[in-house]
């Protein structure tokens, strides 16, 4: 099993920082989170709705998102619930206890539910019932959500494999295996399908496609070379939120760079030096993203050029980017969620989940509802006004 440095990281935000370290024993590199500001002109933004969705992930860095689809809210709890909820009003429309702990947040599509475990457990659900479908047994802990499409559910592991079931009655089709570097940050990029392959991203720098067939390696490309003198520098994880549109793959990397790829080839189409953990988000003609230090950019699509930068959340360790039609919203390491204009980066709204950080991915559905879930399990449903 792969060491995991988030765990150095979260020991550091015990003691009062919250930015990505830099080194194993400089505290002085532990930023402390920048202040939050008032808000002078923005918009209000009223909570629909707040539900309880079990204890969640707590301590674990699991970053569990919830999943949306057909107007219900689907939401994975490590003591092994699983709930499904109406997105509209958060009312329970079922819930199962699977017995096991739920690591992965879930994954849905083609009337298929899908959600992995600690202990390597893969299970199917149907999303209308909860009734059960089938498990499967894979070689680690799954602790990012499954992609399920074109009949198949490809389920990232913690040891660097890659799985892909029969949505239909669970059997494997294929195994795609990949080594790991000694030490990584814990979490892993969610599997993305598009199209007829299968993106994947890697601790090492690296993004591979895979046929979503037969498993096999179309091509792979090097987003981040290690580089400094221990292994805490040398880190270049790409475990944040991957993006394709159209014939594009968008990408981030720990300590390394953000970058534009054929989907095709793999060839790079642009790249910008910058340090993500959490991944990066889409809108229009702006890639979103905040850096390790939590400065929050928009970039050209196109370019990789800067748009607009924000540093008024700098070291409040933020999540991938959700986006609305006029927001782009961040969760922070106090519970805080942060409404930014997508035209210039200026704060427009701040809401608290609760007390502890948010990790997980803000999702967005339909209206513009975002929806945002803690580390306790507090979900909120939150829409922004004009």
């Amino acid at each position: 099993m792969k060491k995991q440095a988030l765990l150095i990281a979260l020991a550091a935000l015990a003691l009062g920082g919250c930015g990505i370290f830099k080194s194993k024993t400089n505290r002085e590199n532990i930023e402390p989170p920048t202040e939050l500001a008032d808000i002078d002109t923005g918009v209000d933004v009223d909570q629909i709705w707040s539900e309880s969705t079990g204890k969640g992930e707590r301590q674990l860095g699991l970053r569990q998102a919830v999943a949306l689809d057909g107007g219900r809210v689907f939401a994975a709890d490590v003591e092994g619930d699983l709930t499904a909820l109406d997105a509209a009003t958060g009312r329970e429309l079922w819930q199962v206890e699977t017995g096991l702990r739920l690591s992965g947040g879930p994954g849905v599509g083609e009337d298929t539910l899908v959600v992995g475990g600690l202990d390597g457990t893969v299970l199917a659900y149907n999303p209308d019932s909860g009734s059960e479908r089938w498990r499967a047994q894979v070689s680690s802990e799954v602790i990012t959500r499954p992609a399920v499409g074109r009949g198949l559910a490809v389920v990232r592991v913690n040891d660097g494999r890659t799985y892909a079931f029969s949505i239909t009655d669970g059997t494997r089709r294929w195994v795609y295996d990949r080594g790991l570097p000694s030490l990584t940050l814990r979490g892993n990029a969610a599997p993305v399908i598009a199209g007829d392959l299968v993106i994947l991203g890697y601790d090492n720098g690296t993004v591979s496609a895979v046929s979503l067939e037969d498993g096999s390696q179309r091509w792979e490309q090097t987003i981040s070379e290690p580089k400094g003198r221990n292994e805490l520098d040398r880190m270049v994880d790409v475990d944040g939120e991957i993006v394709v549109s159209g014939s594009e793959v968008y990408v981030a990397s720990f300590n390394g760079q953000v970058q534009a790829l054929d989907l095709g080839s793999g060839r790079p189409l642009w790249n910008r030096e910058m340090s993500v953990y959490a991944g990066l988000a889409l809108s229009g003609d702006k890639i979103l993203v905040a850096d390790k230090n939590a400065n929050v950019w928009a970039l050209d699509r196109r370019t990789g050029a800067s748009l607009w930068r924000q540093d008024g959340l700098a070291y409040r360790w933020l999540t991938a980017p959700g986006v609305t039609d006029r927001h782009v919203v961040f969760g922070d390491l106090k519970g805080y969620v942060h409404w930014l204009s997508l035209e210039d980066g200026s704060l427009q709204a701040r809401e608290r989940v609760g007390r502890k950080a948010v990790r997980a991915t803000p999702q967005t559905g339909a209206d513009g509802v975002v929806y945002v879930r803690g580390i306790r399990g507090k979900l909120v449903a939150f829409r922004a006004g004009s």
